[in-house]
């Protein structure tokens, strides 16, 4: 388990040298760092700095800690020995220079991990940062991680899905930001004096695997759904999930920018009304689940011609199935009722796929149990898919503000918009006629309220969700 807080003061000191990878988290040498870490988070403020001069020659001493252990456990991961140096350089200056804003562009530079896709290496990793779903201060973080990366994935990836920078890793242990929701590694995260052109990003798929399997569990009971026999049996086998979340993400992510899309059509770093983001990663959940369905079919014709499969193809076959079930459950049961109902576009992705599937016949409540039309539910899943590529490739030919109009149709076609919406209402001259801006203000919090199936299902599931928080794949 993680350890939360210090178990003893910083040993400063060079602790002896670690050689395997596989035993890094037990080891002195990384207890001291850790703990040294943990430490040196008490002292920083919300950007990373360390501003009481008081505090200085403790965070010193934490530094000299911390870059003992660096070096200690740099032999168990030869191929980051870049990397590595480079950290102790940037601990040293940062040190050097007065504690001001952390700037670790270097060392983060050294840190390419998805050069070494190799099933079961580990990293060593360590930076200031903030963790997404996590803490929003540039606090020290550090971590062990390994990396994920079955033969039938990199067959995936060497084919039709390439996808240079994703990475996909398990969590072994880490810092606090790290005993929360966060179950990303992205560069953009990292304290730094200017933003680089990022070659990577990771996800850790054990805790996407873990927080699945628990409350996919619970939803099911709760919901008398009688689950397929594959889908019941990945529940119960975390490997197998988190494989299956390795198939699904990568996938995912390679759709961001691929297709008929917008020049940036997740548009981060513009203001937009929320239900964007949500349509973005509906439609790359959709495009996995639809290239699931494409791969699934074509292998499985092959097979019923009596073909001899090689084993990663039988792989690629049976995970393309169990990818669709988790495309919908954890769409449906974790992202509808998971956080705040403030512009929480997740929820309203997962709540938009239920209605859709429901509406469609394919879905069924109906004596207080869930049931799929599984035969059909495919075709279903793909249809809303193609209803968002569609809009997407309208949108070259629209204005922003008639993209977002159109967009909002699409949604609200499926769910309920609050009844006091502006947008459901239609929108005023004088905001159709201004800035962006009025558009994006106008649109309340929660725009698409829970719908009384949601209402009900987020009460029962509420300490269940909370549970999940912090989850590793050695948790269940």
């Amino acid at each position: 388990m993680s350890t939360l807080t210090p178990t003893t003061n910083a040993i400063i000191g060079e602790p002896e040298v670690v050689e395997d990878a596989a035993v890094a988290e037990t080891s002195a040498a990384w207890l001291q760092l850790k703990d040294a870490a943990i430490a040196m988070r008490a002292l920083q403020i919300k950007d990373g700095s360390i501003p009481e001069a008081a505090d200085r020659e403790k965070a010193k001493e934490l530094v000299g800690a911390i870059t003992a252990g660096i070096r200690a456990l740099s032999p168990a991961f030869p191929h980051e020995a870049e990397y590595l140096a480079a950290s102790v350089a940037d601990f040293d200056r940062w040190a050097g220079e007065g504690f001001g804003v952390p700037d670790f562009l270097d060392s983060l530079m050294a840190f390419q991990p998805q050069q070494h896709r190799i099933d079961g290496i580990r990293h060593l990793v360590i930076f200031p940062m903030y963790t997404q779903n996590g803490s929003s201060d540039r606090l020290v973080e550090a971590l062990i991680v390994e990396t994920i990366w079955p033969e039938f994935i990199a067959d995936l990836e060497a084919g039709d899905y390439g996808n240079k920078l994703f990475v996909s890793l398990r969590l072994i242990d880490f810092t606090p930001g790290y005993d929360t929701n966060s179950a990303v590694l992205f560069p953009e995260t990292v304290a730094m004096r200017e933003i680089p052109s990022f070659t990577w990003g990771a996800i850790f798929q054990d805790r996407e695997a873990a927080r699945y399997r628990r409350v996919a569990r619970a939803a099911t009971a709760i919901t008398n759904l009688d689950l397929p026999e594959r889908a019941a049996a990945m529940l119960d086998d975390q490997a197998r999930t988190e494989k299956t979340f390795v198939m699904w993400d990568i996938i995912h992510d390679r759709t961001h920018m691929r297709g008929d899309l917008p020049f940036d059509p997740f548009m981060i770093k513009q203001r937009m009304p929320f239900f964007l983001y949500s349509l973005e990663e509906m439609r790359c959940d959709m495009t996995a689940f639809r290239e699931a369905v494409k791969i699934e079919r074509a292998l499985g014709a092959r097979i019923e011609a009596g073909e001899q499969l090689t084993p990663s193809e039988l792989e690629m076959h049976d995970y393309a199935g169990l990818v669709q079930y988790a495309v919908i459950f954890d769409r449906i049961f974790r992202f509808a009722i998971t956080g705040t109902r403030v512009r929480n576009y997740d929820a309203v992705g997962g709540q938009l796929l239920f209605a859709w599937l429901h509406q469609h016949g394919v879905l069924h409540w109906t004596d207080t149990a869930l049931a799929f039309d599984w035969e059909n539910v495919p075709d279903a899943v793909v249809a809303l898919g193609d209803a968002i590529d569609d809009l997407y490739w309208h949108s070259i030919d629209r204005p922003k503000v008639a993209h977002w109009l159109a967009a909002y149709d699409l949604v609200r076609g499926t769910l309920t918009p609050h009844p006091a919406s502006q947008w459901a209402r239609g929108l005023s001259d004088e905001i159709l006629a201004g800035a962006p801006k009025g558009y994006t203000d106008a649109v309340m919090d929660d725009e698409f309220p829970l719908s009384m199936f949601f209402e009900t299902l987020d009460k029962k599931m509420k300490p269940v969700i909370e549970s999940t928080v912090g989850i590793r794949g050695t948790d269940d």
